[in-house]
């Protein structure tokens, strides 16, 4: 890729750049995901594990991705086989960003297929349709809208084409211009949330209980395994997404602030999510293993109750659409720009993008009505399966070939260049991504996976 392809490629400031991996990170995991996987899995615990991955792992991991990134200038699979062949080993280390492409394609599928429920819900609940009906009646309409295949169907085509429409305009005149109204404003809508349910209820005091008072004894294999898929997750670490925001990174500006600023952004977005939800199931005495209908089941109950109920479910289920839509938009993104370095013009790349992962996410949408039957591994649905496959094992096995190739492999000087962190950082970040991250996440992953055996 040439200087002038680069450049156009490449972030309009500093600001920008971290919204964009903030954009890339926050997203469907941490508004949809998390609360429901606390809920199944002990929350305190849940909670506990996510966060000590997220530092131990996600943020030396996500420094090693975007350095590749800036240090290669290119697109994933271009700069780790430009950075390989310079650093004196194997290009076949490439095939790392085919695997997080991968990845990519089918977070993106089943990212759009809950974008597509949260749409639907969002017009349900401002056009007033989810108002006044009992609880047995809200459940009945989650699960019409589940079984109807051309309904979900739509609801998946009308939030891919959001998606790719922004990325097929390119990284200024979309991406960046979208990230900067929309990531700030998933933060202002969350906040007012959260206050409006600290005023509407008495669940945030048990909530916060819940969430922050460590339970050891809720701790095993499965709560481990997902904890570390969750935190991979929600830091977009793992798919080679973040190498090509890298690619564009403001020149001055170093990668282990960035991290870290939006690791906290991360993580304070799951737990505003996460009280805001659970102080609502609290207050109405509901349970919190909902599982994934916990945001499109339980919520509408408890919102219905509330003066201007039908506002405050569309808002919440707007913040929900905005969250993914940024998210999907910094995911494709990757993609389309591999094939781009592959020759191919940005809106072709980005409609193949998007027509690759519409047809992936099928699987997903089909999976509880046309498809509910099949079951094709261990009892899980498909849409279990597309779910837990790139989140739980695809992201850390990915974070974990990153993590080897930056550390390791990478000759030094770029490696150095690239992080921009100074000796002191530098040294410290390979330090603890040679001899803490990269031991921890083989150890956790095999032990866990054995478990679960």
């Amino acid at each position: 890729m040439s200087e002038q392809e680069t450049a156009q490629r490449g972030w309009t400031s500093g600001l920008s750049f971290i919204l964009a991996v903030t954009g890339a990170a926050v997203g469907l995991g941490n508004i949809w995901r998390f609360p429901y996987m606390a809920g199944e899995h002990g929350g305190s615990a849940f909670l506990l594990l996510y966060a000590g991955f997220v530092l131990c792992l996600g943020l030396p991991i996500m420094a090693a991705e975007i350095m590749i990134g800036r240090a290669g200038g290119r697109a994933p699979l271009q700069s780790m086989r430009w950075l390989a062949e310079r650093s004196g080993v194997s290009p076949r280390w490439g095939w790392v960003a085919f695997w997080g492409g991968a990845t990519l394609l089918m977070v993106l599928s089943f990212y759009s297929v809950v974008a597509g429920w949260a749409l639907d819900y969002t017009v349900q609940s401002l056009s007033g349709q989810l108002a006044g009906r009992s609880p047995e009646a809200i459940g009945r309409a989650f699960d019409a809208l589940l079984a109807s295949p051309w309904r979900v169907v739509a609801d998946h085509t009308l939030f891919m084409i959001m998606t790719l429409g922004v990325v097929a305009a390119g990284v200024r005149s979309g991406i960046v211009r979208l990230n900067n109204w929309l990531v700030p404003l998933l933060y202002v809508l969350l906040i007012a949330l959260v206050i409006m349910v600290a005023f509407m209820t008495d669940g945030v005091l048990p909530a916060l209980r819940w969430l922050l008072t460590p339970d050891f004894s809720q701790i095993n294999g499965s709560v481990v395994l997902n904890a570390m898929g969750h935190a991979f997750f929600t830091l977009a670490t793992g798919a080679c997404s973040l190498m090509a925001y890298g690619a564009g990174m403001p020149a001055r500006q170093r990668v282990l602030p960035v991290v870290f600023t939006v690791a906290v952004l991360d993580v304070l977005v799951a737990l505003l999510a996460g009280v805001a939800i659970f102080a609502v199931v609290f207050d109405q005495h509901m349970t919190v293993s909902q599982g994934p209908g916990l945001v499109f089941v339980t919520l509408p109950i408890a919102f219905a109750e509330w003066p201007g109920g039908s506002l405050w479910l569309g808002a919440f289920m707007g913040v929900l659409v905005v969250a993914t839509w940024t998210s999907s938009i910094n995911m494709a993104e990757p993609l389309v720009a591999m094939l781009e370095d592959a020759g191919w013009r940005r809106r072709r790349a980005a409609w193949m993008v998007g027509g690759s992962a519409w047809a992936l996410g099928l699987l997903s949408a089909l999976s509880f009505s046309v498809l509910a039957g099949v079951r094709p591994l261990a009892g899980m649905s498909l849409f279990d399966v597309m779910t837990a496959l790139p989140t739980d094992i695809m992201m850390p096995i990915g974070g974990l070939l990153i993590a080897l190739f930056a550390a390791w492999r990478l000759e030094r000087g770029r490696a150095f260049k690239g992080l921009g962190a100074g000796p002191l950082g530098f040294a410290v970040w390979r330090g603890v991504t040679r001899f803490s991250a990269i031991p921890l996440l083989a150890v956790v992953f095999i032990a866990t996976l054995v478990t679960a055996g």
